[in-house]
């Protein structure tokens, strides 16, 4: 069902903050190296002193070594000393760049902290984060509505995750796995699940203007459960999922369930209604501080 057809019995709300941060994503933590690559030039900034440090070739392997408290870098076989504790790499034209076999849009941060290794993160609009969350998280052949429901709810998950600062400590806001949300870059992107997010640019949903972390799951085998009763926009509900063995924490959206709910006519505002109680759609401005 197209969105033409969607009825709205709540309002969008629009917040005017300051102007919108990147989200970063811990790919890999307490590592004695990390090995990163670019498909086109890179630069590796000290971030402390914004100072350029040395640029990257295309498609060849570095290796990152957390050093003490320092890092450094192994090129040709040569160990150099960067002399700081915190790297940023970015590509110098329009490119990916790429760890853990993975190719990623956005800059890698690589720190090393308190001598803990070190620490690979990836920093980017989060648009682009969500591209390559929704086809880790739901298959991307499924209906047009359910990715959209998928879409919109990842996105608030990301926002309500990073503003409660959960992994703030560490210096980044969610992890790559599904103890957050499953992240595969640039390349778990799919032409579905990219127009999802699209077509969803910058929806999420709001409680008492603030951000919801709308949890969801595989499937629940036939009814939802909360964790905390005092949450009011969750409530145990039949999943249309029956039948279906019983894959995640079961709070919340049932993804099964939405790509059901999705093939009886329901569209991505209805599914996330039915799933999600005593809530209002809003829209992140351009200048929304995420």
């Amino acid at each position: 069902m197209i969105f033409k057809k969607i009825i709205l019995s709540v309002f969008i709300l629009m917040f005017f903050c300051s102007r919108a941060e990147a989200i970063k994503i811990g790919l890999q933590t307490n590592q004695k190296v990390i090995k990163i690559a670019s498909s086109v030039s890179a630069e590796i900034y000290d971030t402390l002193q914004d100072k350029l440090l040395y640029e990257i070739r295309p498609m060849k392997v570095y290796e990152f070594k957390s050093k003490g408290n320092e890092l450094s870098v192994v090129v040709n076989r040569k160990e150099i000393g960067l002399g700081t504790n915190q790297v940023l790499i970015r590509t110098k034209t329009k490119g990916f760049l790429c760890a853990k076999r993975a190719w990623y849009r956005g800059d890698f941060i690589i720190t090393n902290w308190g001598n803990a290794g070190a620490t690979l993160i990836n920093k980017l609009p989060l648009e682009d984060y969500l591209k390559g969350v929704v086809p880790s998280e739901m298959p991307s052949k499924w209906n047009t509505e359910a990715l959209r429901a998928q879409a919109i709810a990842a996105r608030s998950y990301a926002v309500a995750t990073r503003t409660a600062g959960k992994h703030a400590s560490k210096g980044f806001d969610l992890v790559d796995t599904t103890a957050d949300q499953a992240y595969g870059g640039a390349s778990a992107e799919k032409a579905t699940t990219t127009k999802a997010v699209e077509d969803t640019r910058g929806i999420v949903l709001v409680q008492d203007k603030k951000v919801l972390p709308t949890y969801y799951h595989a499937s629940s085998g036939g009814q939802t459960k909360v964790w905390n009763s005092g949450s009011s926009f969750l409530q145990s509900v039949y999943s249309f999922d029956a039948g279906t063995k019983k894959n995640g924490h079961g709070v919340g959206m049932s993804q099964t369930g939405a790509n059901n709910l999705a093939a009886q006519g329901y569209n991505a505002f209805q599914i996330l209604n039915y799933f999600y109680k005593d809530f209002k759609f809003a829209k992140l401005s351009d200048k929304w501080d995420i």
